[in-house]
């Protein structure tokens, strides 16, 4: 990536991503009558959209990043806006074709010697995990407990039960709008329980209390059996059938933190490896700048963190679509490559089903912000994985085991995909966006990455770190070691922006799928 060039009326600042492209992305507004590489524009460009600087042929490949992001759907002009209203995908005559090359990139990571590896302070749960907060979870089985969940937390609360335990982070009522009136044997209930036990499990989570109502599909007792789950003092489970209504489920679940609550606050923090750290990777609200600044930056750190021995989550499966590829050929392993391909096709069959197709992904809030299609989209937002080698592919909310760089199978949906990225062990997480989310998590602290400054100065209260300033010469390597530094002080205790408000309740939202009967 070249740097941009210097700030002018008639000069507008533009960033050149490869000597491949054909588009250059703008960092100005773009004016008619400017002067870009020589060539004069004639038509207004918005700050984050693309300008042709050479002739594009209709039917022709529009390249970005060095690859394919669309094809002109009539002649593009040197000095015209690219954007929906001249692009498209080319599918109906096959131009959309990926060449996945498995295992072609694949290489072994130089790892940090031993005595120079980072550390953070967290805290080391008794299966050997280490978590990055100690939060105490009401989470219920089916959504006709959810209320029950809700109030027992506010109860908690207003009695001051946490007073008393400065060490626990918070209690927090995970509800959901399913659990019921679906195929108990089917996909949808198999994500529901396995997003639920990787929840109770996740080492930032130091007790749990279970409640449903009593006749749902997913019975707490088959839960518990199939995840061999014991009542002890870190885990209490009950329904409102059994316990006697409402009120009395309330005093059940009150009493229940009251006794859980000194267990919970045993839990020390202590100094160990940036290995036990697994990042879940999320963008949200994205741009023209988010794979030029903060994602390529997010996935410098990724590199470091990997090199360290720690593992990072990719996932947003409709959003990585067109750009698979690129990570196919980073595979260790030909069945880890067709693993991801497998999803890719799972995704063009179940939008196709259900009346949709892949490209319906951006938004129009991203095409606002200058993305064109799905293929910019996925370019940009894989860039967040790094370079490192694929180690593993999983369904959702599956637990993660390999270390390094992996990927999981999720929608777009942030939410939804977050949640799954915690179900399957994420102890931390960064979310890069460039529209400006607002988004933040419980149990797991969410890091917000800023694309451009423009945002970042207009939301500061809701954005951690500022990477508009790649776009003025900051390198990626340096931003990545901010970032990085960034993960291990969270990880350590500090409190990022969406933590200080609150937020993480209701961004729980596991990926509901099926038929609802």
């Amino acid at each position: 990536m070249s740097a941009p060039t210097p700030l002018h009326p008639t000069n507008p600042r533009i960033v050149r991503l490869s000597h491949e492209d054909n588009v250059v992305v703008a960092v100005d507004p773009i004016v008619p009558g400017a002067v870009v590489e020589g060539v004069t524009a004639s038509a207004r460009v918005p700050r984050g959209h693309k300008f042709a600087v050479v002739a594009i042929p209709e039917g022709a490949p529009i390249r970005k990043f060095g690859q394919i992001i669309g094809f002109a759907n009539r002649p593009i002009a040197p000095g015209e806006w690219v954007h929906e209203h001249n692009v498209g995908l080319g599918e109906a005559k096959g131009d959309f074709a990926r060449d996945y090359r498995f295992c072609e990139e694949a290489r072994p990571v130089a790892m940090v010697p031993e005595n120079e590896r980072a550390t953070f302070e967290g805290y080391r749960r008794a299966d050997g995990r280490v978590g990055t907060r100690n939060y105490v979870g009401v989470l219920t089985s089916v959504n006709c407990s959810a209320t029950v969940a809700r109030f027992i937390a506010e109860e908690a609360r207003r009695s001051g039960l946490l007073d008393a335990f400065p060490g626990i982070d918070g209690i927090i009522p995970l509800t959901h709008g399913t659990g019921c009136g679906y195929d108990i044997q089917g996909e949808g209930a198999d994500i529901l329980k396995r997003t639920l036990w990787g929840y109770a499990a996740n080492p930032n989570m130091g007790g749990v209390i279970m409640v449903g109502l009593g006749c749902e599909g997913l019975q707490i007792d088959r839960w518990k059996r199939a995840y061999g789950i014991e009542e002890s003092e870190t885990f209490r489970s009950f329904t409102i059938q059994d316990t006697g209504g409402t009120r009395r489920t309330i005093e059940a679940g009150v009493a229940a933190l009251r006794e859980m609550l000194p267990a919970v606050a045993k839990a020390r923090r202590e100094t160990v490896p940036a290995s036990e750290l697994m990042l879940a990777l999320q963008c949200g609200g994205s741009d023209g700048y988010s794979g030029i600044t903060a994602n390529p930056a997010l996935g410098a750190a990724v590199d470091r963190l990997v090199a360290e021995g720690g593992t990072a989550i990719l996932s947003e499966t409709p959003e990585i679509y067109g750009a698979e590829h690129l990570l196919t050929a980073r595979a260790a392993s030909p069945d880890i490559g067709h693993k991801l391909v497998e999803m890719i096709h799972w995704w063009e069959a179940y939008t196709a089903r259900n009346g949709g197709e892949m490209n319906n992904n951006p938004s129009p809030g991203n095409k606002a912000g200058g993305l064109t299609t799905i293929l910019e989209k996925s370019l940009g937002a894989t860039a967040k994985g790094g370079s490192t080698t694929l180690t593993g592919v999983y369904r959702y909310a599956e637990p993660v085991t390999a270390k390094g760089f992996v990927y999981m199978d999720t929608p777009g949906f942030d939410p939804v995909a977050a949640t799954g990225q915690v179900a399957g062990g994420a102890n931390v997480l960064c979310f890069t966006t460039g529209r400006g989310s607002a988004y933040g998590c419980k149990p797991t602290p969410s890091i917000k990455l800023a694309t451009n400054s423009e945002m970042y100065r207009r939301m500061q209260d809701d954005m951690d770190i500022d990477c508009g300033d790649v776009l003025d010469g900051t390198s990626i390597e340096e931003k990545g070691r901010q970032i990085f530094e960034t993960i291990l002080r969270v990880a350590s205790g500090e409190r990022t922006k969406s933590e200080g408000f609150g937020y993480g309740d209701a961004e729980f939202v596991p990926w509901q799928i099926g038929a609802v009967m």
